[in-house]
């Protein structure tokens, strides 16, 4: 049987014998084995926290921080209800101020709660007057509030910055007979809540317990203290001749604040078929493995930063808190934040706040100092490098903080926690511990890292909170 071929057929038979003249890499690649590369993950960030925190081992699993005794407790920020257009003071939030803390009488609470009302202040507005008497109370709801004093020579020096949830005249509480020290002036449009002492002492007629309380509160703050409130030690310098020395000694907190170590864990389940049979060239569990413990240091990280027993956003004193002079950070801020504390040894910002930071450098004309850290050049400010953390938050409202931390044990600083020497440790702090093969043939293995950290002293770390990082800035 003859078969006829098409003459078009058989040309593009002849023209395609004669273009390939070699094997195809497709049919190739059967025979080969390819080149590849060990599985990536996008989500490994630098960890700069992580990696210049001094790390402290903890091998009972609780750090304690043993501190001098303290008379003075800084103010602490306050929180509201809102109703509508009405707004309230929650009763158990007036703990925070300095002379009712502690004070649990939640009837006595709310019956002073009801005493403060609402007052509007426009940006510029003088709230209270330097040298006029002080005798009312004050909690900020919303907007900022600056402190100034006038200056040694002309003008006035800005002396403090209050914002939301903040307060000022605590001491009132005690007394009336005070004058203010400073002039507090609205920078925005500013809500407070204010209390006269008129109407505290109403209430404080009405229950023992309060008016008690305070009593022995103000006190406490009259004992001789340091500047940092601290007790205070006598000595006797300067001296001549044979006086009778003071005798002394250094008190202590009674109840030290103790740290327990947090975990993260998770179960790394791997079927044994690809255990066994697709191990080369590269070993299926160990890549897994790999990969997990990148993650696990991920949340290690974000937990060091924003948990809220030991993170250091929500345990950083109040007094350690400054917000921005205006919107987005500048070098005043950081000025101001550098200055609250000795020895400051690295900023940690988001970051989109670094970068909000250099344009306001950029609009002042100002070239930020670069400087070496770990082989990496490194932005800085008067020498202190900045280092970025995506783990620090941005808010809804394009919000953010930076901050600032003096580290180490022997420096009274901030230190990361964790325990090493645990049985099937791979890293440390990090073990990995078989957890035994199932009726599925599945492997599991336990992987877990133990961590926390500590400020030692209160003015170890401090933060420069609500600043702008809106990509118009």
């Amino acid at each position: 049987m003859t078969v006829e071929t098409c003459p078009s057929d058989a040309a593009d038979a002849r023209n395609q014998a004669q273009e390939q003249l070699s094997l195809s890499t497709a049919a190739a690649r059967n025979l080969a084995t390819t080149t590849k590369s060990e599985p990536q993950m996008q989500g490994i960030s630098s960890r700069w926290l992580l990696r210049k925190l001094p790390w402290v081992n903890v091998p009972g699993g609780t750090y304690r921080v043993n501190r001098r005794l303290s008379f003075t407790v800084g103010d602490g920020k306050v929180t509201f209800e809102k109703n509508g257009s009405d707004i309230r003071v929650i009763p158990q939030e007036l703990g925070e101020l300095p002379l009712l803390r502690g004070f649990e009488d939640e009837t006595a609470l709310g019956a002073l709660a009801e005493k403060f009302a609402q007052k509007e202040f426009e940006p510029g507005q003088i709230i209270v007057q330097e040298g006029r008497k002080a005798d009312e109370v004050f909690l900020i709801v919303h907007g900022k509030v600056a402190k100034v004093r006038p200056a040694k020579y002309e003008g006035e020096a800005v002396v403090g910055r209050l914002s939301d949830g903040d307060s000022f005249g605590g001491s009132v509480l005690a007394g009336a007979d005070g004058k203010w020290e400073f002039t507090a002036r609205a920078m925005t449009g500013t809500t407070v809540l204010s209390m006269p002492h008129s109407a505290y002492k109403a209430v404080a007629d009405q229950y023992e317990s309060l008016r008690s309380h305070v009593d022995r509160r103000s006190t406490d703050g009259r004992k001789p203290a340091n500047k940092a409130g601290e007790a205070a030690i006598d000595f006797l310098s300067s001296h001549d001749g044979e006086p009778i020395l003071p005798t002394t000694f250094v008190d202590y907190e009674l109840s030290p604040r103790e740290y327990e170590l947090s975990v993260a864990q998770t179960v790394l389940k791997v079927h044994s078929r690809v255990a066994d049979l697709y191990n080369q060239p590269m070993n299926q569990v160990q890549q897994q493995l790999r990969l997990t413990v990148q993650a696990l240091r991920e949340r290690q990280e974000m937990e060091l930063v924003n948990n809220r027993d030991f993170g250091l956003l929500n345990n950083t004193e109040f007094n350690q808190r400054i917000p921005a002079h205006s919107g987005p950070p500048t070098p005043d801020d950081l000025d101001d934040l550098l200055s609250m504390r000795r020895g400051t040894r690295y900023i940690f910002a988001h970051p989109r706040a670094i970068a909000a930071f250099g344009k306001q450098c950029n609009k002042r004309g100002i070239s930020p100092s670069s400087v070496e850290v770990d082989g990496h050049h490194i932005p800085a400010w008067r020498g202190v490098p900045i280092l970025p953390c995506g783990k620090i938050p941005i808010s809804e409202h394009h919000t953010s903080s930076f901050i600032a931390m003096r580290t180490g044990e022997d420096n009274e600083g901030v230190i990361g926690l964790y325990q090493t020497g645990l049985p099937d440790e791979i890293e440390p702090g990090l073990n990995v511990r078989f957890m035994g093969i199932d009726e599925k043939a599945i492997i599991s293995y336990l992987v877990s890292t133990y961590y926390s950290a500590a400020a030692l002293v209160p003015d170890a770390i401090g933060i420069l909170e609500n600043v702008e990082v809106r990509s118009g800035d």
